[in-house]
């Protein structure tokens, strides 16, 4: 992308698919390949730079729009600070009734929006879920026909609960919405193998 600076400020922005009139003169689209970087900034053409140092994964956080700005000869792209998700439930307030939020069928202490923990907890269990209806059949079986199930599924089953209750735990004991980036955060390990704090949920052939 590109802006068009007149007396220090940006009057336009552009994106180099068609040509422009400054003043009496019409320049055809070539000017944004063609023409070097000095040439488009002689009209007052600049290419936008990107700084993207505040932007954060929209998993966690909300990205405040794109700023743009001219200063010592260059046009910059960045973000504000980002904003965290909330982590935890929010419920409603006095405030919210007083003000006339809340919706009629709610009351002061209900809840109002679900945090960041409902969700992924949420979501583990719907994992641990989709693993475990993979064998359901052999406890069907066992039920319906007695046929015994497996050493190797019972233990699989097991697993599957116990870290989908040891994920559970560390989601709900983050202490805020840096905590729970960092436990789905994979790094790379002395064994060149990729992990994250939280772990994984045990498949049948892991």
């Amino acid at each position: 992308m590109f802006a068009l600076v007149q007396d220090g400020s940006i009057t336009k922005y552009l994106n180099g698919n068609r040509g422009i009139t400054i003043g009496d003169v019409q320049y055809p689209q070539s000017i944004y390949t063609l023409w070097s970087a000095a040439e488009r900034e002689a009209i007052g053409i600049y290419e936008v730079e990107y700084d993207n140092t505040n932007q954060k994964d929209e998993q966690w956080y909300i990205n405040t729009n794109q700023s743009f700005a001219f200063a010592s000869g260059k046009v910059t792209g960045s973000y504000g600070s980002a904003t965290a998700k909330a982590h935890a439930d929010t419920t409603w307030t006095q405030e919210d009734s007083d003000d006339g939020l809340m919706p009629s069928n709610q009351s002061i202490g209900d809840i109002k929006t679900r945090g960041l923990k409902y969700n992924l907890i949420q979501k583990v269990k719907a994992q641990a879920a989709g693993i475990l209806q993979n064998t359901d059949w052999y406890v069907v079986r066992k039920a319906d026909a007695g046929t015994a199930v497996p050493s190797a599924i019972t233990t699989h089953r097991a697993a599957v609960r116990t870290k989908a209750a040891e994920q559970e735990t560390a989601i709900t004991n983050a202490a805020d919405t840096p905590a729970l980036e960092t436990l789905y955060t994979y790094t790379k390990q002395e064994d060149d193998s990729v992990t994250r704090p939280l772990g994984e949920l045990p498949t049948l052939n892991s």
